[in-house]
C-alpha cells in the first residue's frame, strides 16, 4: 500500500518530510518534527496519520502525536486524553472527527486533512476547546 499520487505530490510540493508504512492493515504516514504554534507544551512533535482501507473515499479519522501535548500552562487539551501504541511507539491520540458531508470523496485528501489538523493545533494553542 502507498499514498495516492495526489497526496504524495501535495506533500512534495509543500516540502513536508514523511514516511509511509503499513501497520495493522492501515497506511501510516509519519510526519516527523511537525512545527507547532506557540501556546502548546512543545514546539514540534512527530505526527502519525492512520489511513483506513478505502482512503481517500473513506475520511481519515483522528491523528496521533509524540510527545504528548498539553496547553502551555500544563492543562489538558480536550479529546487528547488517550494513548495508543502504533509502530512500536506510544502516541497521544487527538480524537477529532468529520461530521457527515465534511469529507468529500474525490475532492479531499491529505492536504485538506492537514489543514484541519493545523487548525485544531491553532485552537488548542489559543486555549480553545475542540
Amino acid at each position: 500500500m502507498s499514498l495516492p499520487e495526489a497526496d504524495e505530490q501535495a506533500l512534495a510540493d509543500r516540502g513536508i518530510p514523511h514516511q509511509v508504512q503499513v501497520d495493522g492493515g492501515m497506511v501510516c504516514v509519519l510526519l516527523p518534527d511537525w512545527q507547532l504554534p506557540d501556546g502548546l507544551s512543545a514546539s514540534s512533535v512527530d505526527v502519525l496519520l492512520r489511513l483506513a482501507p478505502g482512503y481517500p473515499d473513506v475520511a481519515p479519522d483522528m491523528w496521533w502525536v509524540d510527545p504528548p501535548l498539553r496547553h502551555a500552562d500544563g492543562s489538558a487539551i480536550p479529546g487528547t486524553e488517550s494513548s495508543e501504541g502504533h509502530l512500536g511507539r506510544t502516541w497521544q491520540r487527538w480524537s477529532r472527527h468529520f461530521n457527515g458531508g465534511q469529507w468529500q470523496s474525490g475532492i479531499d485528501g491529505l492536504e485538506s486533512f492537514l489543514a484541519r489538523m493545523r487548525a485544531e493545533f491553532d485552537l488548542a494553542a489559543r486555549g480553545q476547546a475542540a
